[in-house]
């Protein structure tokens, strides 16, 4: 049946596939004419963004904002790249401002999906709509609440559902999730279908099973992943994942790897999506095995992108409306070229401007470098520019084109964008008009039948090309790789200081290195040392990121200009004034407007929610005059300013561009 989309010049003509797997319509499959999809659906992503935080307040969590995408006082990560990260200290039992229950939509980055970008269901940046119980509620509320919104809330068919549970493993002391599997039976009861559970093999396929027993490299969730790889300390569990089956068309269509392989909720065809995973934070790595948590904890998180596919009747994220603006933009920019002909390049292009975008648009965002998080930024916004380039955009600069649709887009549900839009306008241009120079005469220079490591670090070093987009290149034009390749690229980086610290040992690492005494000391410098910055060089200055051991503190603030010999001295006898005064260091907790209000500096105040932690230094009771330092913070600190000793900048030196770096030691 076609029937005629109701929006704009950009729309197709769509139609429903009949007779999928189980003889019902299924929905999905726009026809392409040779322009850009368009959702036909009447619910927006922002509606199911806004269904979501609503209907779990109803269940009684305090919905918290997004934390920022650049983790603080994680050293494991570059980026946040799911919901639980920012929220380690409440699940191992540290009492969260905004209580046991909490919900949000949290801003997420994963650059190892980048070469996935172009399969339909895969994005480096998205958005993880998230719930926790701290300790509180368990598998019982949990699995049931998550079928309520997904069928009364976004109105899912749940004949399309199909779950996995945890297997168990005997190796780790880990028994099988028969309670997940029960309660999943019950809920799928009530809903007239009856659900076979399958202890699964690949080799099988479904077997006309409803719930899929998964081993621990399917269904357990920590940040490092399955229990083998997890480090002592680490927290994870096994969890339960909702599919949404799209029907055996997607695992046929064209020519799909896939076509001749069995077929499993669990697998790579693209049949099943993964919709939403409740994960159950019960257990932590120790020396000796796998111990219980004092508290047992839900994390659960559900692609927003996914959702909103589902919901829109599309076979694509890329096709839904948060995509739809940007693809319509590159339409206009290209030289003729048609996106259903193109899907892979107009998708990178989407995915890796909007992340670059959300990244440098973050409060705590990076601009372009060669080391660090800028690496990636560096690296998404240059193979945006070269699919651009592929496809014939002749406009310059265009990037920062699309990151203004971007802002436009999401700054209601992310007002940081807005903020910070002429950074990221600004730093898109310049690193445009940078690449465009160097993009050809690097091209000219991969060429022959074999290319080595140490070749392409000279295409890094000398052009600024990311290892991958060498390969990358290389990899179209049929030229063998070294054996040694990304071996030889190390050691040639490892002679060079000032490079890349992704791939050597001198990585800097966010937040502090431990809790000691020491580091608590070096910790409260810090509070003193972007306060007298702010006084010496002026109120636009703000933290863009520490790392602090017991040796010695590094400090990232914006500022544009080298700081003079004078402004190093006076902000050094400003912090060391506010040593010798003695301030008791004082920690109260507040409501986030309350603390705004008071003139709390709160780079960081997004992860905490409603309410949060002020630390204040110097007392204004006593004083007309306003304390040296307040700050929105997790601590830990010290008790007394006199502890700290004598305050002393080492070095100072450029970040990255229009952020400086400090390093200083307490004597």
């Amino acid at each position: 049946m076609i029937i005629p989309a109701a929006r704009g010049g950009f729309c197709l003509y769509f139609y429903f596939i009949r007779g999928s797997s189980n003889g019902r319509t299924a929905g999905f499959g726009p026809v392409d004419r040779g322009s850009i999809p368009c959702p036909r659906a009447n619910m927006t992503s922002h509606e199911i963004r806004k269904k979501y935080l609503e209907f779990f307040q109803s269940k009684g969590h305090t919905i918290i904002p997004s934390a920022s995408l650049l983790p603080v006082n994680d050293p494991s990560t570059l980026f946040i790249s799911s919901g639980m990260q920012p929220l380690i200290p409440y699940l191992l039992g540290e009492k969260h401002p905004g209580g046991k229950r909490l919900a949000d939509s949290q801003k997420s980055f994963r650059c190892e999906d980048i070469e996935e970008v172009g399969d339909r269901r895969h994005s480096t940046f998205f958005e993880m709509l998230g719930n926790w119980s701290l300790g509180d509620y368990f598998k019982e509320e949990q699995l049931p609440w998550i079928y309520e919104f997904l069928t009364n809330e976004l109105k899912f068919d749940p004949q399309q559902f199909y779950v996995s549970v945890f297997r168990g493993n005997k190796k780790i002391g880990v028994a099988r999730d028969t309670k997940s599997a029960r309660i999943w039976q019950e809920i799928f009861s009530q809903a007239g279908i009856k659900a076979k559970t399958v202890d699964h093999s690949e080799r099988d396929g479904t077997r006309g099973g409803r719930i899929f027993y998964y081993p621990e490299t399917k269904n357990w969730w920590s940040r490092s992943g399955t229990p083998d790889n997890m480090p002592v300390g680490e927290i994870g569990g096994p969890d339960s994942e909702v599919f949404y089956d799209l029907g055996a068309e997607f695992k046929l269509h064209e020519n799909s790897s896939w076509r001749d392989q069995p077929c499993h909720i669990n697998c790579d065809c693209g049949r099943f999506i993964e919709i939403g995973n409740s994960v159950f934070i019960e257990f932590e790595k120790t020396e000796s095995g796998f111990k219980p948590l004092k508290q047992q904890n839900v994390d659960f998180g559900g692609g927003l992108e996914r959702m909103a596919m589902i919901a829109q009747k599309q076979n694509s994220i890329y096709k839904t409306d948060l995509y739809i603006n940007l693809l319509n933009k590159i339409s206009q920019l290209v030289d003729g070229k048609k996106y259903h002909e193109n899907m892979k390049p107009f998708e990178i292009i989407a995915d890796h401007l909007k992340a670059a975008t959300f990244i440098m648009g973050d409060d705590r965002g990076v601009a372009p470098a060669n080391v660090d998080q800028g690496y990636l930024v560096r690296r998404l916004i240059r193979r945006a520019i070269r699919c651009g380039r592929e496809l014939g955009i002749t406009a310059s600069p265009w990037t920062a084109e699309i990151a203004r649709i971007v802002i436009k887009d999401y700054e209601s549900a992310y007002p940081e964008l807005k903020r910070h839009a002429n950074f990221i306008t600004d730093e898109l241009d310049k690193e445009e008009k940078k690449f465009m120079i160097t993009l050809a005469k690097g091209e000219s220079m991969i060429k022959g039948g074999k290319l080595n490591g140490e070749a392409a670090f000279n295409l890094f070093q000398t052009y600024g090309y990311p290892l991958e987009l060498t390969e990358e290149i290389a990899g179209e034009r049929g030229i063998t790789l070294s054996r040694d390749f990304p071996l030889e690229f190390k050691k040639a980086m490892a002679k060079h200081q000032a490079l890349s610290r992704t791939a050597s040992a001198g990585k800097f690492k966010g937040g502090l290195a431990d809790s000691s005494e020491e580091t608590k000391k070096l910790h409260t410098a810090a509070h003193l040392l972007l306060a007298a910055l702010r006084q010496v060089l002026g109120d636009h200055v703000t933290q863009k990121g520490s790392n602090i051991t017991a040796q010695r503190l590094r400090f990232d603030f914006s500022h544009k200009e080298k700081l003079t010999d004078e402004q190093k001295k006076s902000v050094t006898d400003l912090v060391n004034r506010a040593i010798q005064a003695g301030y008791e260091i004082k920690c109260g907790e507040m409501s986030l407007a309350k603390a705004k209000s008071c003139g709390a500096m709160g780079v960081f105040e997004d992860k905490y929610g409603g309410q949060v932690k002020v630390y204040t230094i110097g007392n204004p009771s006593t004083s007309s005059e306003p304390p040296f330092s307040r700050e929105i913070c997790g601590g830990p600190h010290a008790d007394n300013t006199a502890d700290l000793g004598k305050f002393k900048i080492i070095k100072e030196t450029s970040s990255s561009a229009g952020v400086r770096r400090i390093k200083a030691v307490l004597e």
